[in-house]
């Protein structure tokens, strides 16, 4: 089973960690939290959720992990801010591990430059960006671009999202 590294910090959309992460563990997937420090708790921007973190950036390898997950929210706009998580997210990418972005999950993405000729999606106020930074934005509820990288919209978008990501973690 893989182990799945989570960034996230406070202000995340709630459900957008929250049904992932579940249906991740339900498959027997390992969800690590990673955030500035380990055992501090964040909460979802609507304060339906709370998370403690497991591990801090420094005490972390991307090596160590399968895939890595992006939930949206506030939460990447304030991580893309440190380049440590710029860098972790990068490795995913030039390493073609499985990475899943929902919402505004893929400003972490923009931010790390991986983005240029590949088909994603993201929240509609980040479209420009995606566009600026060379992604083929796509309008449509799940993206899978090179069997490396899911991503969706929004919330309603959560199903599809799962179901493309576990079928990625089966092929990994």
């Amino acid at each position: 089973m893989a182990k799945i590294a989570c960034l996230i910090t406070d202000m995340f959309e709630d459900v957008e960690y929250t049904k992932p992460a579940d249906a991740f563990k339900d498959e027997g997937h390992t969800v690590v939290t990673i955030e500035k420090g380990s055992g501090k708790t964040v909460e979802g921007k609507q304060g339906e959720a709370k998370v403690t973190i497991d591990e801090g950036i420094d005490s972390v390898n991307p090596d160590d992990f399968d895939a890595l997950f992006l939930p949206g929210g506030f939460s990447p706009d304030q991580l893309r801010g440190d380049e440590r998580f710029v860098k972790f997210t990068k490795s995913f990418m030039d390493s073609e591990k499985p990475v899943f972005a929902i919402c505004h999950g893929p400003q972490l993405l923009l931010t790390a430059k991986t983005l240029e000729g590949r088909d994603a999606t993201g929240f509609k106020s980040i479209k420009v960006d995606m566009e600026y930074a060379g992604a083929n934005y796509k309008d449509q509820e799940v993206v899978v671009c090179k069997d490396q990288l899911v991503t969706s919209r929004n919330p309603d978008d959560i199903p599809a999202f799962v179901k493309e990501s576990l079928k990625l973690l089966k092929s990994a």
